[in-house]
């Protein structure tokens, strides 16, 4: 694992929690001579980690809409910024650049990211581990989700497995550092006429 993808909020959200858990994030990345890519932001919590993990000298690539790149949010510091044509070129720039990727806390966007990776994961598009950084408690109601769908029917176990959680920054990336995503199976069993 050279590179970790991290998804994470534009925002702080309301708990100093989130900010610390992204200061150590970032920090954890840098230590473990990782190179850090995400969404290019300097606000909220993309700002914090991309400057944690700059302070600890890590590579940190950003990967940014032009849209959003002209409200001036784009990260001025970083090692490198791409300026992409769309949110989609954004998400395909990132998973390319990426060996693993780990969702911080965050609201529709990262929940958007984190589900098409998980379900690249799964489909075999990719091979990649993904983690979530659980901070307070954060993703417990998506956590409780996924077992739930595995309950249900409509998400078989060996997917769910494909998301390791951890509330440590150093012991998750170690994780994922260890963790081998198994081929992709039959999600779908054919009917049988």
């Amino acid at each position: 694992m050279k590179r970790v993808c991290v998804f994470c909020g534009s925002s702080m959200g309301r708990r100093p929690v989130y900010a610390r858990a992204g200061r150590a994030l970032g920090a954890a990345v840098a230590r473990r001579g990782l190179g850090l890519v995400y969404g290019g932001s300097s606000i909220g919590l993309m700002g914090v980690v991309a400057d944690a993990a700059l302070q600890g000298g890590a590579e940190v690539i950003g990967i940014i809409p032009r849209a959003l790149a002209r409200r001036e949010i784009a990260h001025g510091g970083l090692s490198r910024l791409e300026v992409v044509s769309s949110m989609h070129a954004r998400k395909a720039r990132m998973a390319a650049l990426a060996d693993a990727f780990i969702a911080m806390p965050g609201g529709l966007g990262t929940l958007e990211e984190l589900s098409e990776v998980l379900t690249w994961g799964y489909l075999g598009i990719h091979r990649k581990p993904t983690g979530l950084l659980d901070a307070a408690g954060y993703w417990d109601p998506l956590i409780a989700l996924l077992d739930h769908a595995v309950a249900e029917g409509f998400l078989r176990p060996e997917h769910r497995e494909l998301v390791l959680v951890d509330r440590s920054p150093a012991r998750l990336l170690e994780r994922l550092g260890r963790h081998r995503v198994p081929p992709a199976t039959r999600w779908l069993k054919p009917r049988s006429t």
